[in-house]
C-alpha cells in the first residue's frame, strides 16, 4: 500500500519512505552566499507576521501598490495616534497566547517589502506541525518533522515561498529542533515528574492531542493515529527518548542535557560521560560521545527538508542543552549533504548561551558556523545605543564595552577580530530575553526609546557580525511586559510578539490593523543604511576599530568615551577598515542635541590634508558634504551628529 493510499497529503510516515537520492537527482539547487557576513538577517514568526489580508501602505515584488479592501483584503494599514490602544487589554494579551493566523502564503505576499528593507536572509521560525490542539504557535513544539502545521499552510506553500524568495535575491534561514519534541508522551498517571539524579521515569503512552492523558501506546502507533503521537515512526520507540522529567537546574550537569525543556520532551541523541567534573572538557566530552539512532534520524530528516524545499540554512535551537558530540556529528552530516547539491556555506547557526568564549569553544569543537543567544551582545548593543553602556576601551584591560567583545581576539585563539564577522549573529530585539522577568522590545522600554532606533540599527549593521534585525523592529514595535512587583509574569514574551498583520494581537495593543508600512521612518533608514552597506564591502567585512573622540581637537584631549555617573551622552565613533580604505561611522547618544566632535582617523589613510564625505547621516541634509582631515591626535575630523543620529563617512 503507497502513502498516498493511506494519507490524502502524501505525507511520509517513516523515514524508509523517504528517497533523498530520487528528490535531488537533476535538481539544480539555489547557490550560498560568497560570504555570509555580506547578508542581513530578518528574524519572524510565521504565525505574527501576515496572513495575506493586508492592503495599503506597502507594495508587491515589483513595488506596485497594495490596494483594497477588495476581495481577501480587508485589514487596513495601522494610524497612530487612532488606531494605538484601542483594544481591551487583558482580552488583547490572552489573544496572544495562542494561534494569531500568520500563514507561509501571507509571508510569501510579503517578499517585496522585505527586499526593499534591505533583507537577504530570512530565519524563519519553525514550520513543522505542533502537536494537535496545542497553543505552540512558535513552532517549538513539534508532533510531526516531516510536515507543516496546517495553521502555516502546507509543505507546497513552503517550497513555493523559498523558490519566490530566491527570484528575490533572499536566501532562507529554517529554525530547527534537535534536543526535543512536543508534549507528545504522557509520564504515568498524568504526573508532571522533575529530573531526578537521571531516573527514567514511567510512562504511560503517547498523546492523541494535548488534552489525551497519553491512550496511545508507548511504541509504534497506526497510521490512522497519525495527529497524535510522534512521526515520523523512528521516534516511537522508548529508546529515542531521555524520560528524566523536567528540569529544574538549568546550569546543573547533566540535567540540562538530559531533562526535558518544561513540558517538551528530550530526546536521547547519545551516550556520553556523565561526570560533572569533566563538564567543562568539551574536546573529551565530544570524542567520548556515541550517537543514538534518534540523532542519525534527526540528520535524515533535515537533510530531507534541504533536499525538499532548497533552504540555506538552520538556525539549530537550544545547543546548551545537547551534548557538544551531537551538534558536530550533526553538522559534519548536514554540512557534507549540502555541499553534495551545490551548497557550498548551507549556514548552520546555533542558539550558544553562556559567553563568548564558551560559544566560541562550541563553534570551534563541532564545526557548526555562527553563535547567536550569546548573552552579553544584546544588552550591550541595545543599552550602549541607549546611552547606559560603554563602549569599551582599548587601553585599559577590562571586557566591559561592546566593542571589546570583539577585540581581543587572541584570548579566543583567534589571530583577527575579523573571525567573527562570519561567526557571530548580532541583535538587539529578540524573542525571548532569556532570564529576564519582565520583558521589552527595545523601543517599549520608556515613551522616548523609539529615538534612539537609528543609533541601534547603525550600530547593529555596521559593525562585525552578521546582523539580525527582529519583525517588527522596522516599524518601531514597542511591546512591553508592564505588569511589576508582585505580579505574575507569566508568559513575559507574549510581549515581544505581536502581530505585524493585526488580527487579535496588533501591535501598540490594537487590533484588525497591519503594520506593513514602507513610509515609516524607521523603516526607510534601515532600507537606506542596508543599501548603503550593500553597495561597500568595507561596512560588511572590513577591520573595526573604536576611536578617540574629542569636544576641542586639540593634542591630548582625545579619549574613549566613558559613561558619566551611568549615562553616555556623547559621540561613540568606529572605523571599518578594508584594504585601503576607511570608513568612520558615529552615533550621538543624546536625545537632546547634535554634538559636534572630533574623530580620530587613521593617518596613513587619511593624512592632513585630505578630506572625508558623509557618505550616509540621519540627517540627510548633512549627506555629500566633505570635512577635511587635521594633523591633531595623528589625524581627525571635525563632524557633527544629529540628536540619537548615525552618520558614516569615507
Amino acid at each position: 500500500m503507497s502513502v498516498a493510499d493511506t494519507n490524502s497529503r502524501n505525507i511520509e510516515f517513516s523515514l524508509d519512505q523517504v528517497n533523498l537520492s530520487e528528490m535531488t537527482r537533476g535538481r539544480s539547487y539555489y547557490p550560498s552566499p560568497a560570504s555570509w557576513d555580506d547578508e542581513v538577517l530578518y528574524f519572524l514568526f510565521v504565525d505574527r507576521f501576515s496572513d495575506g489580508c493586508e492592503y495599503g501602505g506597502f507594495g508587491d515584488v515589483e513595488g506596485q501598490a497594495v490596494g483594497g479592501p477588495t476581495g481577501d483584503r480587508s485589514t487596513a494599514r495601522f494610524i497612530f495616534p487612532d488606531d494605538s490602544h484601542t483594544a481591551e487589554r487583558e482580552s488583547w494579551f490572552e489573544a496572544g497566547r495562542t494561534w494569531c493566523g500568520g500563514t507561509l502564503s501571507g509571508l510569501t505576499d510579503k517578499l517585496g517589502y522585505l527586499k526593499r528593507l534591505g533583507v537577504s536572509a530570512i530565519w524563519l521560525s519553525p514550520i513543522f506541525r505542533q502537536v494537535t490542539e496545542s497553543n505552540d504557535y512558535h513552532g517549538y513544539g513539534i508532533q510531526n518533522f516531516l510536515d507543516v502545521d496546517p495553521h502555516f499552510g502546507t509543505r507546497e506553500e513552503l517550497k513555493a515561498f523559498v523558490e519566490q524568495a530566491h527570484q528575490q535575491g533572499i536566501r532562507v534561514i529554517l529554525d530547527i529542533i534537535l534536543n526535543h519534541a512536543g508534549d507528545v508522551f504522557a509520564y504515568k498517571d498524568g504526573h508532571s515528574y522533575d529530573y531526578y539524579n537521571g531516573r527514567v521515569w514511567p510512562v504511560n503512552g503517547f498523546r492523541k492531542d494535548i488534552n489525551d492523558a497519553g491512550s496511545l501506546p508507548f511504541g509504534p502507533v497506526a497510521h490512522s493515529e497519525e495527529k497524535g503521537a510522534v512521526w515520523p515512526e523512528e521516534f516511537q520507540t522508548p529508546d529515542a527518548w531521555t524520560r528524566q522529567g523536567q528540569i529544574q537546574g538549568w546550569d546543573a550537569y547533566p540535567e540540562y542535557l538530559d531533562g526535558d525543556f518544561c513540558t517538551l520532551k528530550d530526546l536521547f541523541l547519545g551516550d556520553a560521560s556523565k561526570n560533572p567534573d569533566e563538564a567543562w572538557d568539551v574536546q573529551k566530552r565530544i570524542k567520548q560521545f556515541r550517537a543514538s539512532q534518534t540523532l542519525m534520524h534527526l540528520a535524515e530528516v533535515y537533510k530531507y527538508w534541504i533536499a525538499y524545499a532548497d533552504l540555506d540554512g538552520y538556525r539549530i535551537d537550544t545547543v546548551k542543552h545537547m551534548e557538544p558530540g551531537a551538534v558536530r556529528i550533526f553538522a559534519n552530516v548536514i554540512h557534507e549533504f549540502a555541499q553534495s547539491l551545490g551548497k557550498e556555506k548551507f549556514y548552520l547557526i546555533g542558539e550558544v548561551t553562556g559567553g563568548r568564549p564558551h560559544a566560541v569553544n562550541i563553534l570551534n569543537t563541532t564545526g557548526i558556523d555562527a553563535a547567536l543567544g550569546i548573552n552579553d551582545i544584546p544588552d550591550k548593543l541595545e543599552f550602549l545605543a541607549k546611552g547606559w553602556r560603554s563602549p569599551g576601551n582599548p587601553e585599559t584591560e577590562e571586557q566591559d564595552g561592546y566593542f571589546e567583545l570583539f577585540r581581543n581576539s587572541l584570548l579566543d585563539q583567534k589571530n583577527t577580530h575579523q573571525w567573527f564577522g562570519q561567526h557571530v549573529v548580532t541583535m538587539f530585539d529578540d524573542h525571548d530575553q532569556v532570564g529576564t522577568k519582565h520583558k521589552f522590545r527595545f523601543c517599549g522600554q520608556d515613551a522616548d526609546s523609539h529615538q534612539y532606533l537609528p543609533a541601534a540599527l547603525g550600530l547593529n549593521l555596521t559593525t562585525i557580525g552578521i546582523p539580525c534585525i527582529y519583525y517588527g523592529t522596522e516599524q518601531a514595535f514597542s511591546g512591553a511586559d508592564h505588569r511589576s512587583g508582585d505580579e505574575s509574569d507569566s508568559y513575559s514574551d507574549v510581549f515581544l510578539r505581536e502581530c505585524m498583520f493585526g488580527g487579535p494581537f496588533g501591535a501598540l495593543q490594537s487590533t484588525d490593523r497591519h503594520f506593513f508600512n514602507e513610509s515609516h521612518s524607521v523603516y526607510g533608514f534601515m532600507a537606506s543604511l542596508c543599501a548603503v552597506r550593500r553597495k561597500h564591502i568595507a561596512l560588511r567585512r572590513g577591520r573595526q576599530y573604536l576611536r578617540q573622540v574629542s569636544a576641542t581637537g586639540q593634542e591630548g584631549d582625545f579619549h574613549f568615551p566613558q559613561p558619566i555617573g551611568g549615562e553616555l551622552r556623547w559621540v561613540v565613533a568606529w572605523s571599518r577598515i578594508f584594504a585601503d580604505k576607511e570608513y568612520i561611522c558615529a552615533m550621538n547618544t543624546d536625545a537632546t542635541q547634535s554634538l559636534s566632535v572630533w574623530i580620530t582617523v587613521d593617518k596613513h589613510l587619511n593624512p592632513a590634508g585630505s578630506t572625508l564625505s558623509c557618505l550616509f547621516s540621519s540627517d540627510e541634509n548633512q549627506q555629500g558634504s566633505t570635512v577635511p582631515v587635521v594633523a591633531t591626535n595623528g589625524s581627525a575630523v571635525q563632524v557633527s551628529i544629529p540628536p540619537v543620529g548615525f552618520a558614516i563617512f569615507c
